[in-house]
């Protein structure tokens, strides 16, 4: 005919083949309108709650007596971080193992912490510089014998459930405890000001960013797990909270907390090993999907594909019927 183009190389190459009209701009603009609006209702609805952050001075500020109780826990050895194990000490109250399986004892010792020194002793000897009555008290502690020391500090333990704040200082009823009540006040100044937040984050580089000697000496306390509970984040309740300010919050997390909700884990003694090496299991049984017979013909047993593309199969089963649909 006369006018008429002749077809061109493409449309001679997909000539026989199954199309359909797609707006691609379409479709895409489609989507993410779709997702915006999810990602807004999930924020609303499921977000993290945009809570201050947790440090040693609003520990000091807002539950002194526990600040000062677990400072002395900290000196007499009794906390759990004084006796946890591996990565930090060589004690054994977290060590974890199944069988002979303990992955905890093998790496050792790689990030050590004293916490008696790192958070009390030392903080006080810088505190000390130039504080003539704070430099008297710590020298008289670290010249006692260790007999003495644990006399003040079984003392001074004894006394705190009766102790009282006035005028920001502890007053612990008694006056058998040495130095301690010196030393006690001083640290707790100290933690107000936030300067032991400063002192406990140093590292020597140019980033402070280790934040595992403050977050130690907060586990250790009750405070911690009071504001935990309060935002259901105890190892036996069931949630998850992201930094603060993000939405909408680390959904990934739900893949490991939910094992703690289930037997045998939420009653095992090793219940983090346990959780480690199950996600491990499926992390590599997912990795591998492909190679494993059974496993990867999953799909094809359940045809969910044919129902995502279900416009390609009806054009091709209906060119193998021998219709043809226009180019």
């Amino acid at each position: 005919m006369i006018g008429s183009q002749p077809p061109s190389a493409q449309q001679v190459y997909f000539r026989g083949v199954p199309t359909a009209p797609y707006d691609l701009i379409k479709e895409v603009a489609i989507a993410m309108v779709v997702m915006l609006a999810v990602v807004l209702a999930l924020a609303a609805l499921l977000s993290s709650p945009d809570a201050p952050p947790l440090t040693l001075q609003s520990w000091a500020r807002q539950a002194p007596l526990d600040f000062v109780e677990t400072a002395t826990a900290e000196l007499r050895g009794t906390t759990l971080s004084s006796s946890y194990g591996p990565p930090y000490n060589r004690g054994h109250g977290s060590v974890q193992s199944l069988g002979p399986l303990t992955p905890q004892l093998w790496a050792g010792i790689h990030q050590p912490v004293d916490a008696a020194f790192t958070d009390v002793l030392a903080p006080l000897r810088v505190a000390s510089a130039g504080a003539v009555g704070l430099n008297r008290a710590l020298g008289r502690y670290l010249g006692a014998s260790v007999t003495q020391r644990d006399a003040w500090l079984t003392s001074y333990a004894k006394a705190l459930p009766r102790a009282r704040i006035a005028n920001d200082q502890p007053l612990v009823p008694g006056s058998s405890f040495g130095p301690l009540e010196t030393m006690m006040s001083a640290l707790l100044v100290q933690a107000r000001t936030g300067g032991l937040d400063a002192l406990l984050v140093r590292s020597g580089r140019f980033y402070q960013t280790d934040y595992t000697r403050p977050l130690l000496f907060l586990g250790d306390s009750g405070y911690l797990a009071a504001a935990a509970a309060k935002q259901h984040l105890l190892g036996t309740q069931w949630g998850v909270m992201n930094e603060t300010g993000r939405y909408p919050g680390q959904a990934w997390l739900w893949l490991y907390t939910f094992w703690y909700q289930i037997p045998p884990y939420n009653t095992a003694h090793n219940a983090d090993l346990l959780v480690v090496i199950t996600m491990g299991f499926l992390t590599t049984l997912l990795l591998l999907t492909p190679f494993i017979p059974g496993l990867r013909d999953i799909p094809r047993w359940i045809p969910i594909y044919r129902l995502i593309w279900r416009e390609h199969y009806r054009l091709s089963e209906g060119v193998g019927h021998g219709s043809r649909p226009d180019n």
